[in-house]
């Protein structure tokens, strides 16, 4: 089954500074269908003015997953933690038993960014975050993880939560095979460019919320640049 959601029937907000489409339930936007997607639970897609940003605020029980498109975005938080993810890499934030940050757009460009909730495994953990610059080249024709809380995925920034981050570029006329396992899902969602997901085609920045396929068969038909959540059903 996949249920493909284009980009204009995503929520929206407009705050001048910020704009914002949500793949799922959040702030003014309730769509009881698009609550959640096994333990995924937001998938925002926003662009920050820059010079402007998120002021510090409180989290707590979610692991949170910034994946940057374009610009860079600036972090700091109440454990000291401070640092400038740059475009196509990806910061992650167990806020766990709580934590208070900031997220600003201090380049002189818009900032785009995909922001992802993925519900943890447990509550009360101990908050933490990280950053890392992924070797594009081996993104490929192929998924690389980024973040997991998967057992296996080493080298990718760790997570509470049985789920996976993770990012392709495909060329023109490429075909990558990506297996799903039973009782898994997975959320799908082209940075840019489009491709056919088992035959459905998929425009840059729709969702496809995946379930029930022995495994996809992706094929893009321009350049593409993908992220993907696979995650426990």
């Amino acid at each position: 089954m996949i249920d493909i959601r284009p980009f204009n029937t995503l929520g929206a907000a407009d705050f001048g500074w910020l704009k914002a489409k949500h793949h799922f339930s959040f702030g003014h936007y309730r769509d009881p269908a698009r609550d959640h997607w096994g333990n995924l639970r937001v998938w925002n897609d926003d662009e920050i003015a820059p010079g402007k940003g998120f002021a510090p605020h409180p989290h707590r029980d979610m692991e949170i997953i910034t994946y940057v498109r374009q610009g860079a975005i600036t972090h700091r938080d109440n454990m000291g933690n401070e640092g400038r993810t740059e475009a196509g890499d990806v910061q992650i934030m167990s806020a766990g038993t709580g934590v208070t940050h900031s997220e600003y757009n201090l380049e002189p460009e818009t900032t785009k960014i995909f922001q992802i909730w993925i519900m943890p495994d447990r509550i009360g953990a101990t908050p933490n975050w990280g950053a890392k610059t992924f070797p594009k080249a081996a993104r490929e024709a192929g998924f690389e993880v980024l973040a997991s809380g998967r057992d296996g995925d080493l080298g990718a920034l760790p997570i509470n939560a049985d789920a996976a981050v993770m990012a392709t570029t495909l060329s023109p006329g490429q075909t990558l095979i990506q297996p799903l396992a039973p009782g898994r899902v997975a959320y799908l969602v082209p940075a840019r460019g489009s491709v056919t997901v088992n035959g459905v085609t998929l425009n840059p920045r729709d969702g496809a919320a995946i379930r029930d396929e022995a495994e996809l068969r992706i094929i893009a038909e321009d350049e593409a640049e993908l992220v993907m959540v696979e995650a426990a059903g």
